[in-house]
């Protein structure tokens, strides 16, 4: 089955987890000295502290609720990051609120999320240096074709992600639309896209097989 809008965990990313969990180990440590140190600190420094945090975090939702991005993915991937640093700055300093039994054991929970795997896979992109690819479509729109390996044993595909990229301003980018074809359901590396922007649509296509499986077509409308 055609997956729109899948992110699998490819090999490569796998691969960065361990380096992404020590530095989310070495970041949480940071967090933690700054907790034991936050009454030590000047107001006006704590005040900053907090506006920051609050500004990372917001950044990034608004990125995410708006569809935005960054052309470049590293980018990307630090502001993830510094997200990540706002969000747990903000719990540390929830958990020093009374009763402190409850919001450091609250605080400690709301932790959790951070090592899933729809969190952890932006975050992986830091360690990424390999180069995206990136094309020219019809307009202002680009196509990024991701590569993807669930388990290292076959199971692999392709992301194909339409953005559309202003032309004044060339270094942000908006999600237009996706799909992801697996090389069980037809061939992706040859996969191609087709937008109308006239008719607000893209076509995505992903050759047949060689043992005869069928082409896959998919058209939907441009976000």
């Amino acid at each position: 089955m055609v997956r729109l809008g899948a992110i699998p965990l490819g090999r490569d990313r796998q691969m960065h987890l361990p380096l992404t969990f020590g530095l989310l180990g070495l970041l949480t440590g940071a967090v933690l000295l700054l907790r034991h140190l936050w009454w030590k600190l000047p107001l006006w420094l704590r005040r900053g502290i907090l506006i920051l945090a609050c500004a990372m975090v917001l950044l990034r939702v608004g990125f995410i609720a708006t569809q935005w991005s960054m052309t470049s993915p590293r980018l990307n991937a630090v502001i993830c990051w510094l997200a990540v640093a706002g969000y747990e700055i903000l719990l540390a300093r929830f958990s020093l609120m009374r009763p402190q039994w409850l919001t450091a054991v609250s605080a400690a929970i709301l932790l959790v999320p951070l090592v899933g795997s729809t969190l952890l896979i932006p975050l992986t992109r830091v360690f990424d240096w390999s180069a995206a690819d990136i094309s020219q479509l019809a307009g202002p729109y680009v196509l990024e074709k991701s590569p993807w390996d669930t388990d290292g044993t076959g199971n692999s595909g392709l992301d194909m992600i339409v953005f559309y990229r202003p032309r004044l301003i060339p270094f942000v980018r908006h999600t237009s639309q996706r799909a992801s074809f697996g090389d069980d359901e037809c061939n992706p590396g040859a996969a191609t896209v087709q937008v109308d922007p006239e008719k607000r649509m893209v076509h995505f296509h992903c050759p047949a097989r060689a043992d005869g499986k069928p082409a896959i077509d998919v058209i939907l409308p441009l976000r």
